[in-house]
């Protein structure tokens, strides 16, 4: 009975499947295929007019989406089936691969967002993913004010914009990289913001007192054009906790693939995404490699909002000419008015009286002090130690997503300014009976399922039966179950582990063994350096640097970092270690350009003081460049007499190292 009821189900969802697209499916691959009419209620990125204009090869990447959502299907599937047979450990092994499927769509699928049929498959994989794991608070949609306002303002209905509208005299810009420009798409988000719905702007000001002269610092550190701090007030309101319906997250908006190259660690304890500071250095590096790629700050920007090959195909519609502005008609309706929306905030925010808002809000600049608290530590406990409230707490640290730090050694908890010493005295005073411990002794109440445990602890049903010997899959209240906890915010819960991973609860990560023909050099992580980024430096790839060191996507200062080179590049690479930062991002410039990094000069005669003739590159910008030698704009324009910021490619410049 039971295998009839599933070969019914596979059929019932391959029959759904089937019908919503039979003549997609029939159709060849080079035969043109016209979409139906359709808008998705979750994110109404395309109007019903586009849609219906808009015509679409069947390619291999439509395909590739079709065979993942079959697949995604097929495990929901067998979750049920698993459940209905009492098999908990196998369920929760076909429930955890139909969920990382989903989320490795769009990863890999950002414009998946779009299909109707990922929608469904979406809402049915998260509320059994849901059900599974007890979790009551579904986020099935998108969380933030800024979504709505999203909606409203990249409409395009035109009914409440004023006519006659003129720019207030006496605007000053103060030379930005990025051009401010002024036509008929920003004169629109200008009106909306200072006429239509001032409040949000007046939101958005109020909000930048707090977060932008952190946001200032770190890109001006990053060599980006300052003024692209404003684009977080498009992405999120300046929300560190925004979330949208394609789980992009955080101030910055990053979707968990994208957030991983940056360094910044999701897991079931911490998503480092919601991190204002780690994710403004994320969001400043992956704008400066947008730039590269792109050579245009307007593209660079539409590119972030975009894929590559969202943006490229918007290009190629409107001629092939790399102008964001010629290929505006051609491009998703979120993306015509995302650089408009930046450069009438930015306008507004650089002027705000002039549009008739406050020049000062009162708000104090965001700052605060770290103590190194243990792992598994009560929030609840750390607020009182403070001083302050829990909400006062996770404001500070929103990246925690539980009810403790993360298990395994320590963490940097933020706490405000000028508490520190009283804190840490507090904090020794906390029982020790309050503290981490490796396991938990949970006593289980009405309603709760192994599911909900495994879930409140972070860890997973198969490690419960794993710790409980005769443990049934039917519990009761007042029962006693040994929860085994995660070793640490580097190891990742199952609930998150992707489907190519093993579930196995071992507490340490394997260490994957050297390549044939190499030698180890080890690096001790700086300030700001990532594994991206360190993954540059060496010429390997993260995930090498990852399993090498049997650690997840975060590295801390201090930390020596074991990479395996080729044993005739030894000498080269032990130099690494002791490079300066703009030395190492001239390797790591070469190294995406295709050139030659072995004739660097990496140690002895590259000390400061030198004097060197650099060449500028197609894109370079005078920002970049005194980035990368370890000097200021200043100091490049008064030795090369320049009277602005302006360069050209195969123009020479001599540049002293300081």
């Amino acid at each position: 009975m039971k295998q009839f009821l599933l070969i019914l189900s596979f059929c019932l969802i391959t029959n759904i499947v089937y019908s919503q697209n039979q003549a997609q499916d029939e159709t060849e691959t080079e035969v043109p295929v016209k979409l139906l009419p359709y808008t998705n209620p979750l994110t109404d990125s395309r109007d019903e007019a586009e849609v219906e204009t808009d015509t679409l090869q069947v390619t291999k990447v439509d395909k590739e989406v079709l065979r993942r959502i079959s697949n995604a299907y097929k495990m929901h599937v067998l979750a049920i089936d698993a459940q209905v047979q009492g098999d908990l450990v196998q369920a929760e092994d076909y429930i955890n691969k139909a969920f990382a499927a989903i989320q490795s769509m769009m990863d890999d699928f950002p414009e998946v967002q779009n299909n109707r049929r990922f929608t469904e498959l979406y809402r049915s994989v998260m509320a059994e993913h849901s059900e599974f794991y007890g979790i009551k608070e579904v986020k099935n949609g998108a969380e933030g004010e800024i979504f709505a306002i999203r909606e409203e303002l990249f409409s395009e209905e035109d009914d409440w914009i004023a006519e006659g509208y003129t720019m207030p005299d006496n605007l000053t810009f103060n030379k930005t990289e990025v051009p401010l420009v002024e036509n008929q798409h920003v004169n629109r988000h200008l009106i909306y913001y200072t006429q239509k719905r001032p409040d949000v702007m007046e939101r958005w000001l109020e909000r930048s007192e707090y977060y932008f002269p952190m946001m200032i610092e770190i890109f001006e550190e990053e060599g980006v054009p300052t003024e692209l701090v404003h684009l977080s007030m498009i992405e999120s309101g300046l929300v560190p906790t925004a979330r949208s319906w394609a789980a992009a997250v955080g101030m910055w908006q990053f979707i968990r693939a994208t957030g991983s190259v940056y360094g910044l660690e999701a897991n079931w304890w911490v998503d480092e995404r919601q991190d204002p500071i780690k994710a403004t250095r994320a969001a400043a590096r992956h704008l400066r490699d947008l730039y590269e790629v792109w050579g245009d700050w307007h593209l660079a920007m539409a590119n972030y909002n975009i894929s590559p090959r969202g943006l490229r195909r918007a290009i190629n519609a409107a001629g092939g000419e790399e102008d964001y502005w010629v290929a505006y008609p051609y491009l998703p309706r979120e993306t015509r008015g995302y650089v408009p929306g930046f450069i009438a905030a930015t306008m507004i925010a650089m002027n705000p009286e002039e549009f008739g808002f406050q020049r000062d809000y009162g708000q104090e600049a965001y700052s605060y002090e770290v103590a190194e608290v243990d792992g598994l530590m009560p929030l609840e406990k750390l607020a009182e130690a403070a001083g302050i409230t829990v909400k006062e707490l996770k404001d500070l640290n929103p990246e925690l997503l539980r009810w403790a730090t993360p298990p395994g050694g320590k963490y940097p908890l933020k706490i405000p300014t000028g508490i520190k010493d009283d804190f840490l005295a507090a904090y020794q005073e906390i029982p020790q009976e309050e503290r981490s411990t490796d396991v938990a002794m949970h006593t289980v109440s009405s309603g709760e399922t192994l599911g909900y445990i495994a879930q409140r602890y972070g860890t997973s049903v198969r490690s419960l039966f794993a710790t409980n010997e005769g443990l049934s899959s039917t519990i009761y209240p007042g029962q006693t179950i040994v929860v085994p906890v995660a070793s640490g915010p580097e190891e990742e819960i199952s609930s998150n582990r992707p489907s190519n991973q093993g579930t196995s609860s071992s507490s340490s990560r394997r260490r994957a063994s050297a390549p044939s023909n190499t030698t180890g050099v080890t690096y001790t992580v700086k300030s700001g350096d990532t594994i991206g980024h360190v993954a540059e430096w060496y010429d390997v790839r993260a995930w090498q640097i990852r399993s090498w060191n049997g650690i997840g996507n975060t590295i801390r200062v201090g930390q020596r970092l074991t990479v395996y080179v080729p044993n005739n590049r030894v000498s080269y690479y032990n130099n690494v270690d002791g490079l300066a930062f703009a030395q190492k991002q001239e390797i790591e410039r070469r190294q995406r350009s295709g050139e030659n990094i072995f004739d660097l000069q990496v140690g002895g005669s590259s000390g400061s003081g030198d004097t060197v003739t650099y060449t500028v590159r197609r894109n370079d910008t005078l920002t970049g460049i005194a980035n990368r030698y370890g000097v200021t704009v200043n100091d490049i324009k008064n030795q090369n007499n320049l009277s602005s910021s302006r360069i050209y490619a195969g123009q020479t410049l001599k540049i002293t190292k300081r």
